[in-house]
């Protein structure tokens, strides 16, 4: 077994566990299944930046091999099976595929400590909204509205992880906060832990979380705009990360961060009013 079928065997098992597979379960068996395979994907190269120990250039190397594996489906190659036949059923683009894999490099090498802002949007735009540009071809919608979409609530969505997440990937030596909103609240550390301790870390995510609602909003115009297509997914989505975002603005980011999440009890609900069968 190559390292590429352990990475889809062990990412397939994870999604069945995610939030996402809940949006998912919004969706027809057939797009369910498409969706399935897009988020295995997206997990299968993420577990090569931020699983196990290796050295920088073997993760990279792995990355390599999802490279030539998505260059290979384009050319006419049938693995992995599942992936191939949602490229071809639904028209996906290449190029989305290796931006979420170029995103993922940028964490691999380690070049992931408050980036500038131009170079954080690029990040997210690959590791999230290329995502999205994969996900609104199996959702049903047109380009335009659909590309629209991904870039604000990918944007949102990631923004939303990054200011949940402090604590875990300062574990990993990262931390995703821009630099000119940490100089903005004078903070200056390298240190990804002492920058959580320092009394302006809550004033700098409180302007991050500014951001992030302005591309949820964004993203609300497209949702409500009558543009067609299976909506209930992004919308569940929006409403899950919105609500965590909200729960962190009251709770706010003064060390220690602590991580918050949806109870299952309102997920339920929101899941239920988007017409989930369970």
């Amino acid at each position: 077994m190559t390292v590429l079928d352990g990475d889809w065997e062990s990412a397939r098992t994870k999604v069945s566990r995610s939030s996402f597979y809940v949006a998912m379960r919004l969706m027809p068996k057939d797009r369910r299944e498409a969706m399935f395979s897009i988020y295995a994907f997206n997990r299968a190269v993420d577990d090569i930046a931020d699983e196990g120990d290796a050295l920088p250039a073997e993760r990279l190397r792995q990355l390599d091999e999802w490279r030539n594996a998505i260059d290979g489906i384009y050319s006419g190659a049938s693995s992995p099976a599942s992936l191939a036949r949602v490229v071809a059923q639904y028209g996906l683009r290449r190029e989305d595929f290796l931006s979420v894999i170029e995103g993922v490099a940028m964490d691999a090498n380690g070049s992931s400590f408050a980036p500038d802002f131009a170079t954080l949007d690029h990040y997210c735009d690959c590791v999230a909204s290329a995502v999205g540009r994969l996900s609104i071809k199996i959702f049903g919608m047109d380009e335009e509205p659909g590309f629209r979409l991904a870039h604000h609530l990918g944007r949102a969505l990631q923004f939303t992880n990054i200011l949940r997440d402090l604590s875990e990937d300062a574990a990993l030596s990262r931390l995703y906060l821009p630099s000119e909103i940490l100089k903005e609240a004078g903070i200056h550390d390298r240190d990804p832990r002492r920058v959580l301790s320092h009394p302006g870390i809550d004033a700098a995510c409180r302007k991050f979380a500014q951001i992030a609602d302005r591309h949820y909003h964004e993203a609300d115009l497209v949702l409500q705009s009558g543009t067609r297509g299976s909506l209930q997914p992004p919308r569940l989505m929006s409403e899950v990360y919105r609500r965590l975002l909200r729960k962190m603005e009251r709770t706010g980011w003064h060390a220690p961060q602590r991580r918050v999440k949806v109870g299952r009890a309102p997920l339920l609900l929101i899941a239920l009013r988007y017409g989930l069968s369970w």
